[in-house]
């Protein structure tokens, strides 16, 4: 009797555990933050002003082939971001490669792990489209690492090595930011104080200090539940499934090697 007990007490703990997991199953796509009635139609021409863009919105903005033309997102712990580019290119024109750059919030340019960052279109083309899928954004790292931590991304589109006759044609740009929560397997030990968001030292200082003026800070754009809210990630189903597995093979393991009982007694002499 104490076996089974033990045996139900365990699989009632290993189904609280799974039931998480099965609850968490279904994705929940980042690219639905917003709707696009609200979108940007303009882009920045630097970094302190570049047009802060939610994930999940389309911003459009129109320019001169020669220009750079910015925008900001917010990425947070346990995301990969991707960055989708499509440039309307004038009806005549030569030949034009169109490049797409990721920098963090220490503008460290981040490499794509995956994505056609460059794109030449052809002579005359209407159109070209570059991507760029980031690595997954961690929530701490080394100071010597280029990896990504969470904070403000920015956008940079631009030409390169375009003629002569092609400077200052009008173009029209469209860029659209989504991420892919990745979850358990990509925590790490440890966290940012803060996320590297722009004036984001000035607002700490101000509310150390009792100040309620926020006019210093840059950025105004964090995900939709807030900084580091991926804290809860399926490590933990995935921990809590172990330690109940490991209870059961216990027991198992207790049941198979007690014997029957107690062994019976023999009188002295018999």
């Amino acid at each position: 009797m104490r076996i089974t007990r033990a045996l139900s007490a365990s699989l009632l703990i290993l189904g609280l555990a799974v039931a998480p997991a099965a609850a968490d199953s279904s994705p929940t796509p980042t690219d639905s933050a917003s709707a696009d009635g609200d979108a940007p139609t303009q882009a920045g021409t630097s970094f302190r002003t570049a047009t802060e863009v939610e994930q999940g919105q389309t911003a459009t903005a129109s320019g001169s082939t020669g220009d750079y033309l910015y925008w900001s997102f917010p990425a947070d712990a346990g995301q990969r971001p991707t960055v989708k580019a499509t440039v309307k290119l004038p009806e005549t024109h030569a030949s034009q490669t169109w490049q797409i750059d990721v920098y963090d919030g220490l503008r460290r340019r981040q490499s794509c792990q995956y994505g056609a960052q460059t794109r030449t279109a052809a002579a005359d083309a209407p159109s070209v489209e570059a991507d760029c899928t980031l690595r997954t954004v961690r929530a701490w790292s080394e100071t010597w690492a280029n990896d990504p931590l969470p904070g403000t991304y920015y956008v940079r589109l631009t030409a390169v090595g375009l003629t002569t006759a092609d400077l200052g044609l009008p173009v029209s740009a469209e860029i659209r930011v989504g991420s892919k929560d990745i979850g358990g397997s990509a925590a790490v030990d440890g966290s940012l104080a803060e996320p590297l968001v722009p004036g984001i030292a000035v607002k700490s200082e101000a509310e150390k200090d009792g100040s309620e003026d926020s006019s210093a800070v840059l950025s105004a754009i964090e995900p939709e539940d807030g900084w580091s809210s991926g804290w809860w990630s399926d490590r933990w189903v995935w921990t809590a499934i172990g330690g109940a597995l490991a209870a059961l093979a216990g027991v198992g393991g207790y049941a198979l090697t007690r014997g029957s009982g107690r062994p019976t007694r023999v009188p002295p002499g018999a």
